[in-house]
């Protein structure tokens, strides 16, 4: 576990604190009463150490929707305007949120996230970079996270999400009761992700990517159409 002089130590990876747990423990029961909220894939996470969890997002919800399930802590990368929130911006420091500038991400917010996944703790990407309402599953990815792939060696994980958008669509101001689907898909095999971290192989990357996040995406459409 790597820490930086110049930077706070980090609290430990493993283990949820005060905040973390009793925010958790409200949103369990809320979503499970209010949308049918179901998870499947959990075995797909390590148990300790780092992993990059790829999201799709649809909703403001996300973030919530995806660490319920969770017995550790996961470090989300969230808007830095959002932090001047009365508030909100204190829970989000108090929940292991990096703060992000996307009209200028440099290597602040780029070196807080690797440092966060060497130490041990999963960090939750969205590469769509801000909500998508469009047909398709999935909005073009942006590349700034391929810098991520080249500097952390973690365990890669798609992780699909379906009703989130019906459950607390754009404009909305409260939460419907709608189902939701979660899925954390297989890891991203490194004999597949590693080679396309070179240099002008960028575009392979992506696309890789984004085809296991499809994935995910549609098993998580198929199974809330079911509705089992």
């Amino acid at each position: 576990m790597t820490q930086t002089a110049d930077l706070p130590p980090l609290p430990c990876p493993q283990r949820r604190n005060r905040l973390w747990w009793s925010l958790q423990v409200l949103y369990q029961v809320f979503v499970s009463c209010w949308m049918g909220y179901r998870v499947r894939g959990l075995e797909h996470l390590p148990p300790d150490g780092g992993a990059l969890l790829l999201i799709n997002h649809r909703s403001f919800l996300d973030p919530m929707l995806v660490g319920v399930p969770l017995r550790r802590p996961i470090s989300f990368v969230a808007r830095h305007t959002l932090f001047s929130v009365p508030l909100i911006g204190s829970i989000l420091r108090g929940t292991y949120v990096i703060p992000i500038n996307r009209d200028s991400a440099g290597t602040t917010s780029l070196r807080e996230i690797v440092r966060r996944l060497d130490h041990g703790f999963i960090v939750g990407l969205f590469p769509e970079g801000t909500r998508h309402s469009g047909p398709d599953p999935l909005d073009t990815l942006k590349p700034g996270f391929v810098s991520i792939f080249r500097r952390a060696s973690v365990p890669v994980i798609p992780v699909g999400i379906a009703g989130a958008d019906k459950a607390m669509p754009r404009g909305a101001a409260f939460i419907r009761p709608r189902p939701v689907r979660i899925v954390f898909g297989e890891r991203i095999p490194t004999i597949e992700l590693n080679p396309l971290c070179e240099r002008g192989r960028e575009q392979d990357l992506l696309e890789l990517v984004a085809q296991h996040m499809t994935e995910s995406i549609r098993e998580a459409e198929s199974w809330l159409s079911n509705g089992s």
